[in-house]
């Protein structure tokens, strides 16, 4: 990477941490995925129960497939050839695992984390349930402020998403928001969080390249 785009990239992430922090949030930047999947090795502990959220970043790291090798459980509702009864119960399963693994469709300078989802698991779980939480962004998530947030959520990430899983909603056809009412609507719930949940730890990784959507 040029060296001066990666200075404005790691001064960004530097500043989105030291707010996380100050918000009681745990986080750190990282330059590769390569550290970033170092760095959630760190806080898994043998036998976990590891839940997995809806997320292309935490795919892309390539550590999923590892652990399972190992003989962890992981609640993947992504798994192929999965019955909608057996999603329904993996997705609950993910709310009160030792360890939730996901990623975050925004990261504010503010130190706010921003979410938005359709069925409602991956928040839920960022908020209360799991014993940690641990959630993984590139760098292409950092924004602004909890609008530039939302804006970029519903113009950038969920047309992609839409488009990706072949959902009939007219983000997937026109590629932005038109702020529909179909019933396939993915964007159903926004989660802030201001400051870290009382009684959730939870452990955010910027990472200095580009990840998922």
């Amino acid at each position: 990477m040029d060296p001066i785009k990666e200075w404005w990239i790691e001064e960004k992430a530097k500043k989105a941490v030291e707010r996380l922090v100050a918000h009681d949030f745990k986080a750190i930047y990282v330059k590769t995925k390569e550290e970033a999947v170092q760095e959630i090795r760190k806080q898994i502990t043998p036998k976990q129960r590891i839940g997995v959220g809806g997320s292309l970043t935490l795919r892309e790291l390539g550590i999923l497939e590892k652990l399972e090798a190992e003989g962890y459980t992981i609640y993947n509702h992504w798994k192929p050839g999965l019955s909608r009864e057996r999603m329904l119960e993996i997705r609950k399963s993910q709310m009160t695992s030792d360890l939730f693994l996901s990623s975050v469709n925004a990261v504010t300078l503010n130190g706010e984390l921003v979410n938005i989802d359709g069925i409602g698991n991956r928040v839920n779980s960022t908020v209360f349930g799991p014993g940690k939480v641990i959630l993984v962004a590139g760098h292409n998530k950092i924004v602004d402020d909890v609008q530039e947030g939302i804006k970029r959520i519903k113009n950038v990430a969920a047309p992609l998403n839409a488009r990706r899983l072949n959902i009939d909603v007219p983000c997937a056809k026109l590629g932005k928001c038109v702020d529909c009412n179909s019933p396939n609507r993915i964007c159903r719930v926004i989660v802030i969080h201001e400051r870290k949940p009382s009684l959730t730890d939870i452990f955010i990784i910027l990472v200095g390249e580009e990840l998922g959507f």
